[in-house]
């Protein structure tokens, strides 16, 4: 069994598959993907398509991130609809456009919002690893860890959590298209809808897959981007 972790997708379906055919998921693995599936990206519409189809299989954890709560309060509350555009909301809303038409919030599916909704959850923990979007307090179970922090929160070298276990996170663009690994924690979303590559991690025997919007693969291991941080 692999628990493998794969970091901020914002719509980039042509690295999404190049990265799932490479890594070649098996029926015992359990896939953690790190939230911020919506926005900047060509096709956010296609990501959640296979999102959803991956978490009828029972293999997939998808985490929240802050670009989907935005969509999800521009869905709730009209008066952020303009913010969240303005965010990169301009992007998913285009993947869902009907030919020449300007895409609407009403044109995304039910199935997707449920999914956004209800199936995404805020955080996961293993017996060895805790996966959130953006980070967490080192001092607090992730139970009670403040929205604030595990949305928004920069990765900026955390303490150690006191638990002990590796804190896997992504939400701070690591623009070298690396992941920044300290240790105790390490951050994989590498600007894969930049000049970036989007990552997997297999969090058991430490291997990474890579791949960018060009359909390009790469592999790795975690410790060679070991880092002190200080």
């Amino acid at each position: 069994m692999r628990i493998l972790a794969i970091g901020d997708i914002h719509g980039c379906s042509t690295a999404f598959d190049a990265l799932m055919a490479t890594v070649d998921l098996q029926p015992e693995d359990l896939l953690v993907t790190l939230g911020d599936y919506v926005d900047h990206g060509p096709d956010t519409k296609g990501i959640l398509n296979r999102l959803i189809a991956l978490h009828h299989t029972g293999q997939l954890v998808a985490l929240c991130g802050n670009h989907e709560r935005l969509m999800l309060q521009a869905y709730k509350n009209s008066a952020l609809e303009l913010p969240w555009l303005n965010f990169g909301g301009d992007k998913t809303l285009t993947s869902y456009s009907m030919r020449s038409k300007v895409g609407k919030l009403a044109d995304v599916p039910d199935e997707h919002w449920h999914f956004l909704d209800k199936v995404c959850v805020n955080w996961y923990e293993t017996d060895t690893h805790l996966f959130v979007h953006a980070n967490a307090l080192p001092d607090l179970p992730l139970a009670q860890q403040p929205e604030q922090i595990l949305f928004w929160e920069p990765f900026e070298y955390p303490n150690q959590h006191y638990s002990g276990k590796t804190l896997v996170c992504g939400h701070t663009v690591q623009t070298s298209g690396v992941p920044l690994h300290i240790g105790h924690a390490v951050c994989i979303d590498t600007w894969v809808h930049g000049k970036g590559w989007l990552t997997c991690w297999d969090t058991i025997s430490g291997r990474i897959w890579q791949a960018n919007q060009s359909g390009e693969v790469r592999t790795a291991w975690i410790n060679e981007f070991a880092s002190s941080g200080y």
